[in-house]
């Protein structure tokens, strides 16, 4: 009755209204059940990788580089290094656990030697006035050079973030694992246990636990699991833990009450890490203050001594 004293124009916007209202309300609902879908298929996906996930080995050999340094070996050229071990050993440090992972740096290095030059000729031809042959032939050697040496500050430069990283985040892990430890688990299970827990805070200590748990899992003697687990971190602490294990389960002591003592010396030795940085703070902001601020204060101070003799004792000087 209501629609029918309206008029043609009222009605129509009243159904064009009433229909996109409704539209809205159910595209927000569908777009809401899609969100929510989402959100449950991440999470499933996460609890699956977290459980089963991908072989390191398989994630790392099926990369880009893998294949270009495959294609180049099969073209003729030989890749790999005279001192192998020592190359393998760095990269591992590194984190760079690949098979592969050597043949690939010396990849690298090889085209950086030649790209680099390369790119600058291409730059310096493509210029209006191009330089002359002997500043083009010392710039191109700094820049061979330059390629032949990037690829090994990168790789110390990431070893130490690495160690780093695994230095800081190793007395947590020894407090989850004692947690664990007291709690009723194994030390096997306590390493898979903090090492899926740790996976976001620390993922370095995560990595070598999860590789400790393959090892052992794959059959090899919780002794040989614990030695490589000190020779992939390369860490001095992690060597003496390693060390202390491999005795208590020789002797048959308690393994709950020597990880508690090594937990404290551990805490101990990071919080003294943090004073001795601490304490080298003054030492390291008294270069940028000399460096900076002394030139300009002692203009300032200067200065007006400096106006002073150049209005008067010059004049005085030169007879005026």
């Amino acid at each position: 009755m209501l629609l029918a004293r309206l008029s043609g124009w009222w009605r129509l916007w009243i159904v064009v209204s009433v229909s996109y209202g409704g539209i809205v309300v159910v595209f927000n609902a569908l777009n809401r059940r899609a969100a929510v879908r989402g959100e449950i298929q991440k999470m499933a996906l996460a609890d699956q990788s977290s459980h089963t996930g991908p072989s390191l080995r398989t994630s790392q050999l099926d990369g880009a580089w893998t294949k270009i340094a495959k294609a180049v070996e099969d073209a003729g050229l030989n890749l790999s290094d005279t001192n192998k071990e020592r190359l393998t050993e760095t990269l591992r440090q590194a984190g760079y656990t690949a098979p592969s992972a050597p043949k690939i740096y010396t990849l690298i290095r090889l085209g950086l030697i030649f790209v680099l030059p390369l790119g600058y000729i291409a730059l310096t031809y493509l210029s209006a006035d191009p330089p002359s042959f002997m500043k083009m032939y010392v710039v191109c050697t700094i820049l061979a050079l330059l390629g032949l040496l990037a690829p090994t500050l990168f790789i110390s430069a990431k070893a130490d973030r690495r160690k780093e990283a695994i230095v800081n985040g190793f007395p947590d892990c020894l407090d989850l694992i004692l947690v664990c430890i007291e709690s009723g688990l194994g030390l096997e299970a306590a390493i898979d246990r903090v090492g899926k827990e740790m996976a976001v805070s620390h993922p370095q200590v995560a990595e070598l636990l999860s590789v400790t748990m393959l090892t052992l899992r794959a059959g090899a003697s919780r002794e040989e699991a614990f030695r490589k687990l000190a020779d992939l971190s390369a860490v001095d602490d992690i060597r003496s833990f390693t060390t202390l294990i491999i005795q208590s389960d020789r002797l048959g002591t308690s393994i709950s009450s020597t990880l508690r003592v090594y937990a404290a010396e551990m805490r101990e030795k990071r919080r003294m890490r943090a004073e001795e940085k601490a304490h080298r703070l003054p030492v390291l902001i008294s270069i940028p203050l000399v460096a900076c601020m002394l030139p300009t204060m002692i203009g300032t101070l200067m200065l007006p001594a400096v106006v002073m003799v150049a209005r008067q004792v010059f004049p005085m000087m030169v007879g005026r």
